[in-house]
């Protein structure tokens, strides 16, 4: 019998050990298979992260370059000789406004008629004396625009005929791109955009500290050129976006953020509802230049709205941003707790005073955040611009939001196509900087809403 129960106990325990070890061999699989998930996690964020930090790298070592440009710091005289031009017409007694617009016009006239180059050249002579026979080859030191920068100057300010003026000009593009090292020296002269002599004289120049580097003011203050190359600048297309994110602002964010309400907390629920519901999440889905065609053929065919202006911009994206809006503002509402609405129902308050006094203040950090993001997204669209227009060339910044104008996306998509290639690929990924902090800021301002409100709340 002892013989019995110890073989039974020998049994039992041999099978609790080959148990123990299956469960220890299942704990073993289920660990690894869970360090193994981790790692993959792990190595896909760090795989992320990396791309958009290669992203970001390459673009600013590309980018940064351009905000900084060739100048030349001279001294110019407006010599008078050179600049003959009568006395600014005022106004004569008698004389309308009209007359005196149309004086003003021929005595401008009469003031561009004068040889600015001359101007430039005699200033650049001081500097390099032994160019005084190749004066036009001198010239090409600065870029074409500065000519129409002097004649401003003087539109502005006739005291400045007789007098002189120290100004930093613009060195060409080309002997930017020479100087920056984006042009391969051992070319030979048939290869080069420059001549020898010219070649020599901006490396003289810089090497005496005549042309320096300096922040490019102009890359900001200046419109968009195909004439004077390196004055070329992202005014017009800054001030452009920043007229649509306001229309979409006015737009988009409250239409949106009240259909939103409408829907979640007002709509019957019924077959036309989720017809409605299917719809927006449906648009949301819609590739942004489906939006373009729309804005061509209804704003500009059938509205006849002005071609290349912020104002169809600015509707073609505020229709695109409206289901972002209203699907960001119909979650926030939905992670409202139903107690809210029913202790404020519980103590009399109204369907309407539940909303907008109780339910609306807790939403509001998601729907700022949802509204802001909505709106960082569309400034950064490109293709539905393109279809209404906006990449016609416009050389003025607009002054209301039915002027001409183009939009940072399309200004980068303008400047990567550029021929001269040496100097646009850094201004376009200077574009693309300027153009990822306006997005980054609007990010980092609905963050700091969101944070504001909810510690108010």
């Amino acid at each position: 019998m002892n013989t019995t129960n110890q073989t039974n106990l020998q049994d039992r325990e041999a099978a609790w050990a080959k148990q123990r070890r299956v469960v220890e061999q299942s704990l073993a699989r289920r660990h690894a298979a869970e360090r193994r998930f981790r790692g993959l996690g792990l190595s896909g964020v760090i795989f992320g992260l990396a791309m958009v930090a290669l992203l970001f790298v390459t673009i600013l070592a590309k980018g940064l370059p351009a905000f900084w440009q060739a100048t030349i710091p001279v001294e110019i005289y407006f010599d008078p000789q050179i600049i003959e031009v009568e006395q600014r017409p005022g106004l004569l007694p008698g004389e309308s406004a009209a007359q005196l617009r149309e004086r003003e016009m021929a005595w401008q006239t009469q003031l561009t008629m004068s040889n600015w180059n001359r101007l430039i050249e005699n200033a650049l002579l001081e500097f390099v004396p032994e160019a005084a026979d190749s004066r036009a080859e001198l010239r090409r030191l600065v870029t074409s625009g500065e000519r129409f920068r002097l004649r401003d100057m003087v539109v502005a300010d006739p005291s400045l005929i007789g007098k002189r003026v120290r100004l930093d000009l613009l060195a060409d593009a080309n002997i930017d791109v020479w100087l920056k090292g984006n042009i391969d020296r051992d070319l030979s002269d048939s290869q080069q955009q420059l001549s020898a002599k010219l070649r020599q004289w901006a490396d003289d120049l810089y090497a005496r500290d005549v042309i320096r580097m300096s922040f490019s003011t102009t890359l900001f203050t200046n419109t968009d050129s195909r004439s004077s190359l390196a004055s070329a600048g992202l005014a017009g297309a800054l001030a452009g976006s920043l007229y649509m994110m306001l229309i979409v602002i006015l737009l988009a964010v409250p239409v949106g953020v009240a259909s939103a309400i409408y829907l979640q907390e007002f709509a019957p629920r019924n077959k036309f509802t989720d017809l409605i519901e299917v719809n927006i999440n449906n648009l949301a889905a819609v590739p942004s230049i489906i939006f373009g065609l729309l804005g061509a053929a209804v704003f500009i065919n059938w509205f006849k709205m002005p071609l290349s202006a912020p104002i169809v911009g600015g509707l073609v994206l505020s229709l695109m941003t409206l289901p972002t809006v209203i699907i960001a503002t119909r979650s926030a509402l939905q992670a409202i707790p139903p107690s809210i609405r029913q202790a404020a129902l519980g103590i009399g308050a109204s369907k309407m005073q539940t909303i907008f006094h109780h339910v609306l203040p807790l939403a509001l950090p998601g729907i700022l955040t949802g509204a802001i993001i909505g709106v960082a997204q569309a400034i950064g669209e490109t293709a539905p611009l393109l279809l209404i227009g906006m990449s016609a060339f416009v050389a003025a910044v607009p002054a209301t939001p039915f002027d001409q104008s183009t939009a940072l996306p399309v200004q980068i998509y303008l400047w990567q196509g550029n021929e001269l290639r040496n100097f646009f690929e850094a201004r376009t990924s200077a574009a693309i900087i300027v153009l990822l902090s306006v997005m980054i800021t609007l990010n980092a301002f609905a963050i700091w809403l969101r944070k504001r409100f909810e510690k108010r709340w």
